[in-house]
């Protein structure tokens, strides 16, 4: 054996190699802390919520709007459905400031993952940084999905997948199970502003992008809450929240409240573009608002 060749060297360098392999990705911006949403930002979508009929600035489909006007209120009051959380792409938005912090590995002191909860229900949801692959397509499907997230410079990209079916908003508009969300945490200082990306081949022509900002609370504090389902609003058995189609009345108040054509509150990939304003101006005006809606003017 020639005197060079030590054994010992050799290893220490193959497991100082497989260290360095297989270390975390380390956080290029602190994300931490207690993040206060700016919710008069896209009111009324963000809070109190949108107006049924509503689906302004959104690329659906038809099979989008068939699911959102047959979408009934009243769904909230099934027992089943009381107590579900916002899903992780509308959850911030949607009336929940969030918390964020790092798990960090004690041997490397690298930040292996991001946690986050969002107030509303106290939504939890991991983003592993350990270079992790997302499990096949069959594996379960949750409100916050499987999330994985890299550094592109100083923006955190995370993407998402294996989500439930939910809403990409508040007033019946549907995302499937199929949909990729992106995500972009971007910090400045004390400001704090969340792109999310939907991608979903079943309701939506276009990617559908959306910017929240938030801004820094030092003496904030998540509290503690809880939701027992319980039959406040008794239905008959087996009773669904739904609207025939074609029978819902609501779906055109938006565009008589506020003197919208009625097109351009049905949304469309082709509403959400500039060029669309030049259609605009030359659709019919919305009907007038019904006798028993205009008291709520």
């Amino acid at each position: 054996m020639p005197r060079f060749f030590r054994p010992p060297l050799v290893a220490s360098l193959l497991l100082l190699a497989a260290v360095l392999i297989n270390r975390p990705t380390y956080a290029q911006v602190d994300l931490s802390g207690y993040w206060d949403g700016q919710f008069s930002e896209d009111e009324p979508e963000r809070i109190p919520g949108p107006e049924i009929g509503d689906y302004t600035s959104m690329p659906l489909n038809d099979a989008a709007r068939m699911r959102a006007d047959a979408w009934d209120a009243q769904k909230l009051e099934m027992v089943e459905h009381e107590c579900d959380p916002h899903p992780m792409d509308y959850g911030p938005r949607g009336g929940g400031d969030i918390r964020l912090w790092s798990v960090v590995d004690p041997f490397t002191q690298g930040v292996i993952a991001w946690r986050m909860t969002t107030r509303y229900r106290l939504a939890e949801r991991t983003i592993y940084m350990d270079g992790r692959l997302h499990p096949s397509e069959n594996a379960p499907h949750t409100w916050q999905g499987f999330s994985t997230g890299e550094w592109e410079g100083d923006m955190l990209k995370v993407i998402t997948t294996h989500l439930k079916e939910g809403q990409s908003r508040r007033n019946g508009v549907p995302r499937s199970d199929r949909s990729t969300v992106i995500e972009y945490f971007i910090r400045h200082g004390e400001f704090f502003t969340l792109v999310t990306d939907v991608e979903d081949p079943v309701y939506l022509t276009e990617p559908l992008i959306r910017t929240s900002d938030f801004v820094l609370d030092l003496g904030r504090h998540l509290r503690t809450t809880s939701c027992i389902p319980n039959v406040d609003i008794p239905h008959p058995e087996g009773y669904v929240a739904y609207h025939v189609l074609g029978e819902n009345h609501w779906l055109s108040e938006v565009a008589s409240r506020w003197g919208i054509p009625v097109e351009a509150v049905r949304g469309g990939a082709e509403t959400t573009y500039p060029e669309y304003q030049e259609r605009l101006a030359k659709l019919p005006p919305p009907p007038d608002l019904p006798e028993q809606h205009k008291a709520k003017k």
